[in-house]
């Protein structure tokens, strides 16, 4: 089963994002910061990571940069979507340079976040 890890600080976007990706058929888990976020990407080696940019104790850049940056290769390639407020043309341009695979800015369509995490997993990833 496809695993998504989403992280993000507010917690009624962690759980809309957790739902409608649950109900595409992946398994879904959910952290509230950045530092907690990269522990669980490297402990539970997601298939994809939804990834809010302003966090606690670490950001999201810092932590999409590190996923890249690991040793591991499945985690060092592993999809990152960034869903963030932020954006300026500048804020998107240093989201893919520290190795985002997609962004998303906030406030977002749901529909739309479901199919760019369908676009960003293998095909027949998930059942929907």
């Amino acid at each position: 089963m496809t695993h998504v890890l989403v992280v993000d600080d507010d917690p009624a976007i962690a759980s809309l994002v957790a739902f409608k990706i649950g109900r595409m058929g992946a398994r879904v888990s959910v952290e509230a910061d950045g530092e907690a976020g990269l522990a669980a990407a490297r402990q539970l080696r997601p298939d994809l990571v939804v990834l809010d940019w302003m966090m606690p104790r670490m950001n999201g850049l810092e932590v999409c940069a590190a996923l890249r940056a690991d040793a591991d290769p499945q985690l060092a390639s592993v999809p990152v979507i960034l869903l963030t407020a932020k954006a300026q043309e500048s804020d998107v341009e240093r989201g893919f340079v520290a190795g985002a695979t997609d962004y998303v800015v906030k406030p977002f369509s749901p529909r739309e976040l479901v199919s760019r995490v369908t676009a960003a997993l293998p095909p027949g990833a998930l059942g929907a």
